[in-house]
């Protein structure tokens, strides 16, 4: 896998460009501003986009969305439990004192378990709800052992919940369901800050513990 990550917009949003070595063939995951820094990422490392991929539909994570699809004529992929937030950009944007314009329509609706390819690499949609109705994780399970855990999963921290649509119990169970079962050696690449591993957080994150083993999630 190559992998390049960027700092990109307002809030510093990571994004990322995870593409195959074989064929070049490359997905942009969250591309939340900079579009012009992206695409000059892009045309460095020499690869050609087949998906622009979204962990949820926040402005911070779709700034740059628009241009970089104009500029690929890559599909965009979101969850459909995120059509609201994402087509309201506009208003998000001024909410947090920015302006932006209405992002292009999705491509395709990310489902829980689906498995996309990228060359000869291969991607699996983990929904993840509770930062946002559809948030989701992005698990490349056998080739690296990573996961773009978008705004759901921090190092020493969790998303927020006190957004329209977050739930705290969502979030905690998201976790503890899909992201804390995958292997202990799995890199979390976070929508925001450092990485971090599976296997730390699931011992010293002080926001979601792991369960007993006798609870149920």
């Amino acid at each position: 896998m190559n992998l390049r990550t960027l700092v990109v917009g307002p809030v510093s949003c990571n994004c990322a460009i995870v593409a195959c070595p074989e064929t070049g063939e490359a997905a942009v995951i969250d591309p939340g501003g900079d579009g012009d820094v992206i695409l000059a990422a892009i045309k460095d490392m020499g690869v050609t986009v087949k998906y622009l991929l979204h962990t949820h539909g926040h402005f911070d994570h779709i700034m740059a969305t628009g241009e970089l699809a104009a500029a690929t004529g890559a599909p965009i992929l979101l969850h459909q439990s995120d059509r609201p937030i994402y087509e309201g950009l506009p208003r998000q944007a001024r909410i947090f004192g920015f302006e932006a314009v209405a992002p292009p329509a999705v491509s395709e609706w990310l489902r829980d378990g689906q498995v996309l390819g990228i060359g000869t690499l291969s991607v699996q949609v983990l929904h993840t709800p509770g930062h946002t109705p559809g948030s989701v994780s992005l698990y490349f399970g056998s080739q690296e052992a990573l996961v773009f855990a978008g705004d759901t999963l921090f190092a020493h921290s969790v998303g927020r919940t006190d957004l329209p649509g977050g739930s705290l119990e969502d979030l905690q169970k998201s976790i503890r369901t899909k992201l804390y079962t995958l292997p202990a050696a799995t890199r979390v690449i976070p929508g925001h800050g450092r990485e971090t591993l599976i296997g730390h957080e699931l011992q010293h994150n002080p926001y979601v513990t792991a369960l007993p083993a006798n609870a149920s999630p």
